[in-house]
């Protein structure tokens, strides 16, 4: 019997690959997103591939009605959802506190702290009663260290880690697991959502290093799952060989 998993954001980046892997290795996936036409191309590339059942459920995680919506489709066989992968985040320009945007600074909060709270508040009921599930947040050594012009996005992902901490210690009673995920550098969109479609800046941040790739992190997010049941993965730092720090990067 496959197991079923929930991944938020996985239009693309780490979403998609950890959809695809998932898919791959005995999981049913329910992915979501807010572009609906590449969700629908990763659909189409699951079931080409694998021989996983997939539901795909497009909304803005930001929008708590839009989230219940959505997740009244979760019936049947998907209301049994054994993992929730809180993937959906992002980061909204790199300006120094005094010069930041309001309309960023709320798009971060609103998306990695509100929406991952909206997602698990109506998942993690039914892993209470079937006291079984896995919880993985996606958080990032922006989580873990400050740096210069970081500040909200900074704030957002110390967030999740608190709240990861925090979840581990509400829901260890009910046999759930609850695991962090803090990357360094991924090649992703990531850059060119925070620069905001600026494609040379983007690649610019890759520049003279082998960053991560989403792939990396979806086989550590299958490693922690897959865990046996005694064993839990409390908190993962995953960072590009070349980076020790935030901002401690070898580039050649």
């Amino acid at each position: 019997m496959r197991s079923i998993a929930i991944i938020t954001g996985a239009s693309s980046g780490i979403g998609r690959a950890t959809a695809m892997a998932l898919a791959r290795n005995n999981y049913d996936v329910v992915i979501t997103g807010r572009r609906s036409e590449k969700l629908e191309r990763v659909e189409e590339e699951i079931r080409s591939i694998t021989e996983a059942d997939v539901l795909s459920l497009s909304f803005d995680i930001r929008n708590l009605d839009a989230v219940k919506l959505a997740c009244k489709k979760l019936n049947g066989k998907w209301a049994h959802i054994d993992v929730l992968v809180n993937n959906a985040g992002l980061a909204a320009g790199l300006s120094p506190i005094h010069e930041g945007s309001v309309d960023d600074w709320e798009q971060m909060i609103d998306t990695n702290i509100k929406g991952l709270l909206y997602i698990t508040r109506i998942i993690t009921p039914g892993m209470v009663k079937r006291e079984k599930g896995h919880i993985i947040n996606i958080g990032s050594i922006a989580g873990k260290e400050a740096y210069e012009n970081g500040n909200v996005y900074n704030a957002s992902k110390f967030a999740v880690d608190g709240l990861t901490q925090s979840m581990r210690i509400d829901l260890v009673e009910y046999g759930i697991k609850v695991t962090a995920l803090n990357p360094g550098a991924v090649e992703t969109e990531f850059s060119l959502v925070r620069f905001k479609g600026d494609q040379e800046k983007a690649d610019h941040v890759y520049d003279g290093f082998t960053p991560l790739y989403a792939e990396d992190i979806a086989e550590a997010i299958l490693f922690a799952i897959t865990r046996p049941p005694h064993v839990n993965i409390d908190d993962l730092v995953i960072m590009p060989t070349s980076q020790a720090r935030s901002r401690k990067i070898i580039r050649k």
